[in-house]
């Protein structure tokens, strides 16, 4: 994209964690967006071929999250990226995860398909989200309801990162003249263990929070007891044994190469988070 354009942006998953901070960082930038979802006007939905012709009029960008919890999710989006290719598409962004590599399940099977099919492109690998801990996520609710988070994660950490630095980083990979063409793991200052994390949101809440550490068996027993797919409750337990042997305990300067920003620390996403919900509940 050259400097003079004012892209056209297609945005999946635009009321999700990174989704809805992309729509709005892109308007700042005064390019113009179509925020995809299912109540949508069109509405847009992954599984539903149907719905992505209209989506994609006009679009020369588009910003990818897969489907939530789908497993195999190259199954819709292969299709989807061919015929994005085909209406004029130039530069996709892919939301995938620092713990998927190129060819790997879920979203890494879909990124060697972006260097194939489009001449710009970037793949967003972030570490595990800072809003797990305090949103509609499995993990929050149990802080809220039990005051304890429960992970097979042992001592192991993560670095952590605020799904607004996130979606900073996507504002620029799909805005920037020269395209980035690359994939980057971005995550948060620091890595902390959920042990950590429990005593930072013990200062912060003002409440006992723990972690209850349970075998990766017992925790993927206890997301498909939730409700979550039984091969995605499978691939979380394989993350949370990934990050017991340590393979998210790393810190990467790809946020503040990219923005110009450092991210931001879970204790001030946590304190920020808390004051938040105390003036809503005033």
């Amino acid at each position: 994209m050259t400097a003079t354009d004012t892209p056209h942006v297609l945005v999946t998953g635009a009321n999700g964690n990174t989704g809805r901070h992309v729509v709005a960082g892109l308007l700042a930038r005064g390019a113009t967006a179509t925020a995809a979802t299912r109540s949508a006007t069109p509405a847009f939905d992954w599984h539903d071929p149907r719905t992505h012709a209209a989506a994609l009029d006009g679009a020369d960008a588009v910003y990818l999250v897969p489907p939530a919890g789908d497993p195999e999710p190259q199954a819709v989006m292969l299709p989807f990226l061919e015929r994005a290719r085909e209406s004029g598409v130039r530069r996709a962004v892919l939301l995938s995860a620092a713990m998927l590599p190129p060819g790997g399940p879920a979203a890494g099977s879909v990124h060697p398909a972006l260097p194939e099919l489009f001449d710009e492109w970037a793949v967003l690998r972030p570490s595990w989200f800072m809003q797990n801990l305090t949103d509609d996520h499995l993990h929050a609710q149990s802080v809220r309801e039990r005051s304890t988070i429960t992970t097979a994660t042992g001592d192991g950490k993560v670095a952590f990162i605020d799904a607004e630095d996130i979606a900073r980083v996507a504002v620029e990979a799909l805005l920037r003249p020269e395209p980035l063409n690359t994939d980057l793991v971005l995550t948060g200052p620091e890595s902390l263990s959920y042990r950590q994390i429990a005593a930072i949101l013990t200062d912060v809440l003002g409440r006992e929070i723990t972690h209850t550490p349970v075998t990766a068996a017992e925790f993927q027993r206890h997301y498909a007891e939730a409700g979550i797919p039984a091969e995605f409750a499978a691939l979380l337990a394989q993350g949370d044994t990934a990050i017991a042997a340590g393979a998210e305990d790393r810190t990467t300067d790809a946020v503040r190469a990219v923005t110009g920003r450092d991210p931001r620390s879970f204790r001030d996403f946590a304190t920020a988070r808390a004051a938040a919900r105390r003036d809503t509940d005033r």
